[in-house]
C-alpha cells in the first residue's frame, strides 16, 4: 500500500503501532520519548521525509508501553525502525539523524518508496 500520510502519526500504545505496522507494506516508527531535545529536533526532519517519500511515519513513546521497549530492544532515544509487512528490518539508534541520511537509509532499505529524486 502506498497511501502514506503526509505527515508522521502520533501512536499511543502497542496496539496501535501493530494496527499502523500492518496497515501499510513500510513503515518506519521513531521510538521516542518526552524531554528528550534530539528526539523534538527530529519532529520536523520525520515531517519532511514523511511529505517527500512514500513512507508513512509513526511516532511512539515507548514509556507509555514499555513492554514496547524490550520487545523492540530500544536502548537509546530517538530510535528509528523500518518495518517491512508488520515486521522490524532495519534500525537506525545513532540520536540525531538528518534528513538526507533518513532519506538515504530508506532508499537502501525501501527502495521502492523512496522517489530516486526525492
Amino acid at each position: 500500500m502506498s497511501d502514506a500520510t503526509p505527515k508522521p502519526t502520533q501512536l499511543a500504545d502497542g496496539a496501535e503501532l501493530e494496527s499502523f505496522v500492518d496497515r501499510y507494506d513500510v513503515a518506519l516508527v521513531e521510538f521516542y520519548t518526552v524531554g528528550c531535545p534530539k528526539c523534538q529536533a527530529m519532529e520536523p526532519v520525520l515531517g519532511n521525509v514523511a511529505r517527500s517519500t512514500a513512507v508513512p511515519i509513526g511516532m511512539l513513546n515507548p514509556g507509555d508501553d514499555l513492554g514496547l521497549v524490550d520487545r523492540f530492544d530500544i536502548e537509546s532515544v530517538p530510535s528509528l525502525l523500518l518495518f517491512r509487512d508488520g515486521e522490524p528490518v532495519a534500525r537506525l539508534a545513532d540520536g540525531f539523524v538528518g534528513g538526507d541520511e533518513l532519506v538515504d537509509f530508506l532508499a537502501e532499505h525501501a527502495p521502492g518508496a523512496v522517489d530516486a529524486d526525492a
